[in-house]
């Protein structure tokens, strides 16, 4: 039998997103072939950069990016309907690492959207990489909508933050997700992947229990967020606070969002769990700290690698099960 068709989820979490890099990186380094790409908003640039076989190129961009590098990236205005149009850093990406059609990428890669008027859940497999990325990326009121196939479309994570959905639909048999806005507390002190004894009986029931179990007290970590978030903003001369104590605009926008998406996050992934989840704690790095890609590359990677038994070991128990092995047992 022909080996597994391995998948990775990448979800949404705009700066926070550069940690996937090196969740990819780690998953290398084990030796894991990836063969399916599936992402949601910043997921969706870092997968198809991957898909690509540009992902070293990207990360010595992101690595190489200070504030005011990031800050010249910005094509701030109100006109396109968010405060930034967006389209600089998009044509920047295609002039830097060249134009891709999604079709004649290296891996089966896709991306999701969100329909504006509808609010349906729109799978982009076909046009221009940095099109598609930049349709699944446009968080609403902060990025300006994409006009893409006849339609308006927006963020994918308003309806599915963390794609596993999408990757088992490109046909993975086994799906290794990354949640960047997680708000599970967990003692530092164990193991990241804060396992149960139901290891042996498969990832996605790990997963599941993480979900159904997950603590909602996160309005400390929330707090700090749009904390960070407004500061970076001071930086950027655009903070729109009626008072010093205020949280900005754009921190109530993005927070507000964050919330929704972590709700939407446990929901889905309740009813369709991944079978590995990886979820690096960035919650220090706010809404545009684009130029901190060094510590949230270091973080996934980090993260990734603190699991690497337990990944290698999920996959050998699902390669067993699919060539009739016996089952794992504790």
């Amino acid at each position: 039998m022909n080996d597994l068709v391995v998948g990775v989820a990448l979800g949404s979490g705009a700066a926070r997103g550069w940690a996937h890099i090196g969740v990819l990186k780690a998953l290398e380094d084990m030796g894991i072939k990836i063969n399916v790409i599936a992402g949601t908003s910043i997921g969706s640039l870092i997968g198809g950069a991957y898909a690509a076989g540009k992902l070293d190129e990207l990360e010595e961009w992101v690595r190489a990016m200070d504030r005011w590098a990031v800050f010249n990236l910005l094509d701030i205005g109100f006109s396109s309907g968010g405060m930034v149009a967006g389209e600089r850093v998009f044509n920047h990406a295609r002039e830097r690492f060249g134009s891709m059609k999604v079709e004649n990428l290296k891996r089966k890669y896709a991306a999701i959207a969100t329909d504006l008027y509808t609010g349906k859940e729109i799978w982009l497999r076909k046009g221009d990489l940095f099109d598609v990325a930049r349709a699944s990326c446009a968080m609403p009121g902060v990025l300006s909508p994409k006009s893409l196939n006849g339609r308006w479309l927006v963020d994918g994570a308003l309806v599915n933050p963390v794609p596993v959905s999408l990757a088992r639909a490109l046909e993975a048999d086994f799906v290794i997700a990354v949640h960047l806005n997680s708000q599970v507390h967990v003692d530092p002190n164990e193991p990241a992947h804060n396992l149960s004894p139901e290891a042996a009986d498969g990832g996605a029931a790990i997963a599941a229990k993480e979900y159904i179990d997950a603590d909602d007290e996160e309005q400390g970590l929330f707090q700090n967020f749009l904390a960070r978030s407004q500061n970076y903003m001071d930086q950027m001369r655009t903070k729109f606070a009626r008072t010093p104590k205020s949280p900005s605009m754009l921190g109530v926008m993005a927070g507000s969002i964050d919330i929704m998406q972590e709700r939407i996050t446990k929901a889905r992934m309740a009813g369709d769990p991944p079978d590995i989840l990886v979820q690096p704690k960035l919650g220090d790095i706010g809404l545009l700290e684009f130029d901190r890609g060094s510590h949230a590359i270091d973080l996934g990677y980090e993260t990734t690698m603190r699991m690497k038994e337990v990944i290698l070991d999920e996959l050998r128990i699902m390669k067993k099960r699919r060539n009739g092995g016996p089952r794992a047992s504790n």
